[in-house]
């Protein structure tokens, strides 16, 4: 039987975090990275210096994100954090428009990306890294989680956008759909604590 495990993703799990980037998708080059900058931010910035980035982000701390493992194996990775210190979204419209918290609220957290390599899908590992990023954002002291999936049934799409995670995962942890960002992209919410 398959063993599932997660961790956070500290400075000791760096060669895990650049496995479970890699081998399947854009993780490899986008360094999740995209979350954390404004378009003409992302634009100038080499695979290199996305690199250095998350370095120095999972140096500092606190960890961005958790790292799942098949049988000791670093197979996946999610990023959640403080919705404020993922840039992007503040200067997304139709995040913007459709959220109903205020974008500055360090107690609003966010799941922006997944990332699985290619020969652990279908195992089961999105389910397992977004209850690792509940449980985190929850000892944390998080209020709330906000995600941005890809409603799976209403459009088609590419394994390479599924990094936004699928709706049916988001919804199978217990979200609620609070609004849309076009056909398609719900906003979906999970509080925590009151």
């Amino acid at each position: 039987m398959t063993s599932i495990t997660t961790k956070a993703a500290t400075p000791t799990e760096w060669d895990d975090v650049q496995r479970a980037l890699t081998g399947g998708g854009d993780g490899g080059s986008c360094q999740c990275a995209w979350p954390v900058l404004r378009n003409k931010d992302w634009n100038v910035t080499t695979k290199t210096q996305r690199v250095d980035m998350l370095r120095d982000e999972i140096a500092e701390g606190p960890p961005p994100g958790v790292v799942a493992y098949v049988d000791g194996d670093a197979a996946g990775w999610i990023r959640v954090g403080p919705r404020p210190s993922q840039k992007r979204l503040a200067h997304t419209r139709t995040i913007v428009a459709a959220t109903e918290e205020p974008l500055d609220d360090e107690s609003v957290w966010a799941v922006t990306c997944f990332s699985v390599r290619r020969e652990h899908r279908g195992q089961g590992l999105n389910t397992a890294l977004l209850i690792a990023a509940i449980d985190y954002a929850r000892a944390s002291g998080a209020r709330m989680i906000e995600g941005y999936p890809i409603d799976t049934g209403a459009v088609k799409t590419s394994s390479n956008e599924l990094f936004h995670g699928a709706l049916s995962t988001f919804l199978a942890a217990g979200f609620t759909v609070v609004g849309e960002l076009r056909s398609g992209r719900p906003l979906v919410s999970l509080t925590l604590a009151g």
